[in-house]
Formats: structure tokens, C-alpha cells, sequence
């Protein structure tokens, strides 16, 4: 039997090469670390299909999963991506949700998911014939679940001015503000407190 993974969420690099813990509280929106339209582009990281495969082990899908993935599913997932990444902005910031990017996801959706299974021991497994078009199916239904489900309306992008990492707020006050309290929290609490402390102020 595989380990369990560790708690949801990603281990991501601050510009020095620092790790930190960041969880953006889906799985779709876990894609959107590897990327992304336009300026995004510059942090692209997939381009073969083991990168998809990589991803897929660092994301919060249950371990074990055997996938078969093509190049063309590569392609297929940036697509998505891209069309999700702009969908979340949207939803952040209160915009109406653009037919064209909704209607990659929807495609996306109409394709069969991955499948989980009960293994003989009462584990958790997935069923064979795993391919990249499940998983892009999985995914593009986890952000229908997110965008029409209760937590559509805390959808948001990081409070710091030089970040733009999406993520949805499900605690339970509802009040998070940070990609992560460990990265950009506490740099915007210091900036707070260095500009409390500047003379003139106060």
C-alpha cells in the first residue's frame, strides 16, 4: 500500500530559491502553478508528458495513479490551464465569466474522469486505463464544482502587490488575504511595520 501524501498543497520557490508551503485549496487551481496565458508563459513547466506525470504526483490526487499521458494531452493541458487561469482572474476580481474560456472547460468536462476504485485490501485505488484525457476531465470538473459551489464567491488572488497567485479561501472566517503566511504575509507585515516606523509618520 502507498503512503498517504502529505496535507494538500504545493511546495513552491520564492524568487531567492526559498521553499514554502502554498495551498490554493483545489485541484484545478494546482494547475495554474505551472503556468499560465500571455506573460505567464515565461514560467511554463509543461512541455513533455512526464512533466504532467510530475505534476500529478505533487498535486492533491490520491497516490497510486498509473497514467498514461501523450504528448498531445501535454497541449491540452495548457490549454485548459490557460482557460482556467483566466476564468479564476475573472472570478477574483468580480468580472463576468468569458463563453470562450467556460467553453474549454466544459469540453474538457465532457470527458470521461479518472475513475477511483475499492482495492481488496479496502484501500483506495484507480481503476486502470488512466489517460491525460481523464485527468484534464477530473480537473475541468473540479472547477465546475468550484465556480458553481459554495465557495465561488471567495475566490481570489494574493493581497500582495507583486504576487498573483490564485487560490480559494475555505476557512472558516472566510478572511484569508496570502498565497501563504510564510511567503507573502509576512513580507506584507513587514512592509507594514517598516512604513509605521519611517519618520513622518504616526
Amino acid at each position: 500500500m502507498e503512503s498517504p501524501k502529505p496535507s494538500p498543497g504545493l511546495t513552491l520557490l520564492t524568487h531567492e530559491g526559498k521553499p514554502y508551503r502554498f495551498d490554493p485549496g483545489a485541484l484545478c487551481l494546482e494547475l495554474l502553478t505551472t503556468g499560465g496565458p500571455g506573460a505567464y508563459a515565461r514560467w511554463e513547466v509543461l512541455h513533455r508528458p512526464e512533466d504532467l506525470v510530475d505534476w500529478v504526483g505533487r498535486s492533491r490526487l490520491p497516490g497510486g495513479l498509473e497514467l498514461t499521458v501523450e504528448q498531445a494531452d501535454v497541449r491540452r493541458a495548457r490549454t485548459l490551464r490557460d482557460a482556467l487561469f483566466l476564468l479564476t482572474v475573472d472570478r477574483a476580481h468580480g468580472r463576468p465569466l468569458r463563453p470562450e474560456h467556460v467553453a474549454v472547460v466544459n469540453a474538457a468536462a465532457a470527458e470521461a474522469p479518472l475513475a477511483a476504485r475499492i482495492e481488496a485490501d479496502g484501500t483506495r485505488g484507480w481503476a486502470p486505463g488512466a489517460t491525460g484525457a481523464r485527468l484534464l476531465s477530473t480537473v475541468a470538473r473540479d472547477a465546475i464544482d468550484l465556480f458553481t459551489g459554495p465557495y465561488a464567491d471567495r475566490v481570489r488572488e494574493c493581497g500582495a502587490d507583486d504576487c498573483r497567485l490564485l487560490f480559494v479561501d475555505t476557512s472558516r472566517p472566510g478572511r484569508r488575504r496570502w498565497c501563504a503566511m510564510e511567503h507573502c504575509g509576512n513580507r506584507e507585515k513587514a512592509r507594514a511595520h517598516r512604513a509605521r516606523q519611517a519618520p513622518g509618520t504616526g
